[in-house]
């Protein structure tokens, strides 16, 4: 009787034994298979791809042109980050938050020298604060609520039918996705705290990770070796070539420097465990049908993605290898997303200058990572990002 009842255990604890193994890893022929089937089915041009295992970059690969030229896309080419900016930023944040420089869960009132509402649009990069005069809301903002997407703002003002920037909800009650609340704690940082963000995050994350060919600005050297990019229907759009540094996407990088930021963050360098478990906890459900169009109404909770919540600067999930977290970046000719399992270290980052690629990521990153659990109808239906 006894040796059955172990034996009984033994039978129990398997599933959970089974479940805790590595998934096997991918060899890179067969990611090459798949990449090059993908492109041909997709029309895509170029594409870069990087593994991160055990928090280590294991590969890095390139495919296609990076121009009409038909100039190869290389690990190094300059490629545009978009949204994956948000990341880097987030981050950044945090070190300050670290330093005790900001306190994310303090009104941004504090921080600034006058209200909000009083600062005049001195710069396009910056939405029109002014707007909300009247408004006392913009006072209930903080670093977190920022940086999680729970603002109340559109995702940008020019988008808003009077290009006006207003509340559509309280801050801090619910999810929508918004680029001008990230402005705005850039706002806070450089006018409350007097700091330049590009030359902050060029010390604290570019410099840090060994990412020379990365800034949130436009670099003539870039031009060498640059990737112009696809739209959805074929047609060619030259680079952007960014003169003002703007924490919701203007950051230029490579798959080279994108590897090493992923591989760095999965790790925690930088930055204290507590912060980056913040970064990457839940600090509210999405209950959202998808991403976009920003502003949805909230589904009912039998109809939610469940186990779907927004980090700081990151998106979190829960899936049958347990909790990961990505970020996507989408313009009319830019695919990005870096995905990431906690559990074994593990990412996978894709950079196309062809936004036809990302037809390919939800299968691709299945096939590295095995299958993760994140909702990919949410995060492409539609596109956006």
């Amino acid at each position: 009787m006894k040796k059955l009842i172990a034996f009984l255990a033994v039978i129990a604890w398997l599933p959970a034994i089974v479940h805790a193994a590595p998934p096997r890893r991918v060899a890179p022929e067969a990611i090459d298979a798949a990449v090059r089937a993908g492109m041909a089915r997709t029309g895509t041009r170029g594409l870069a791809l990087a593994v991160v295992e055990n928090g280590r970059v294991s590969l890095v690969r390139t495919w296609g042109e990076r121009n009409a030229r038909g100039d190869p896309l290389q690990p190094d080419t300059i490629m545009y980050g978009a949204s994956l900016t948000k990341l880097a930023f987030a981050y950044t944040v945090m070190q300050l938050a670290d330093e005790g420089r900001i306190d994310i869960d303090r009104s941004i009132a504090d921080y600034l020298p006058q209200p909000l509402p009083s600062y005049d649009q001195e710069e396009e990069r910056y939405a029109p604060w002014q707007t909300l005069a009247g408004d006392e809301r913009w006072r209930l903002l903080t670093p977190r609520i920022l940086l999680s997407h729970r603002s109340g703002f559109a995702n940008f003002s020019f988008l808003e039918p009077d290009r006006r920037l207003h509340f559509h909800f309280d801050p801090g009650t619910r999810y929508a996705y918004s680029g001008d609340g990230i402005i705005l704690l850039q706002f806070v940082l450089e006018r409350g705290l007097g700091l330049d963000l590009g030359a902050e995050m060029q010390r604290r994350v570019f410099d840090r990770f060994g990412m020379a060919n990365t800034s949130m600005m436009w670099r003539p050297d870039f031009a060498r070796n640059l990737a112009d990019g696809w739209k959805e229907d074929g047609a060619a759009e030259p680079h952007d070539e960014r003169s003002q540094a703007r924490a919701s996407g203007s950051m230029d990088t490579s798959i080279d420097d994108l590897a090493r930021f992923a591989a760095g963050f999965i790790r925690g360098d930088g930055i204290s465990q507590r912060s980056r478990a913040e970064m990457v906890r839940a600090q509210a459900p999405i209950a959202t049908a998808s991403q976009f169009p920003t502003l949805q109404p909230d589904l009912p909770p039998a109809r939610r993605w469940p186990g779907l919540g927004t980090g700081l600067g990151v998106v979190t999930f829960a899936g049958p290898q347990g909790r990961g977290f990505w970020k996507g970046g989408h313009n009319d000719s830019t695919g990005n997303i870096l995905v990431c399992l906690e559990r074994g270290r593990r990412c996978v980052v894709l950079l196309s200058n062809d936004v036809r690629a990302e037809r390919m990521y939800p299968a691709l990153t299945e096939l590295i990572l095995g299958p993760t659990g994140l909702p990919w109808n949410w995060e492409y239906a539609p596109a956006g990002g």
